[in-house]
């Protein structure tokens, strides 16, 4: 397997692995969140967390891509259970988190856009 290194030209990386992703967490310092790809707004990170998840509200918008295990994911006010695949938003400045997620949990995040999130299509 070729070891993920971080490359800045988008026309180099076409496909990244979760086994590649993976390799990097926990990164030197300790996080369990890696970035994988960036061009332009969008950046790709594996996120991984142990125990708990601490994360605060980010000021852009993100999807999450569950790409192992499961649990409930808080986001604002509403509680949703999670299982490999799903597809989670977060809008820009909501609190949210993972909760009771299996030892396994990993998530692709996709932060894109301006800061304080996209503009809402209904206004």
């Amino acid at each position: 397997m070729r070891k993920l290194t971080r490359n800045t030209d988008p026309a180099q990386i076409c496909r990244i692995t979760l086994a590649e992703a993976a390799e990097l967490l926990p990164t030197p310092d300790g996080k369990r969140s890696a970035t994988v790809f960036e061009h332009g707004s969008l950046q790709v990170k594996l996120y991984a967390p142990r125990g708990n998840d601490a994360q605060s509200p980010h000021v852009r918008d993100e999807i999450y891509v569950v790409a192992r295990g499961e649990g409930w994911f808080v986001n604002g006010g509403r509680r949703h259970r999670f299982g490999p695949h799903d597809v989670l938003f977060a809008q820009a400045g909501v609190v949210h988190r993972f909760e009771d997620f299996s030892d396994d949990f990993a998530v692709w995040v996709f932060f894109y856009g301006p800061e304080r999130g996209e503009p809402d299509a209904a206004t």
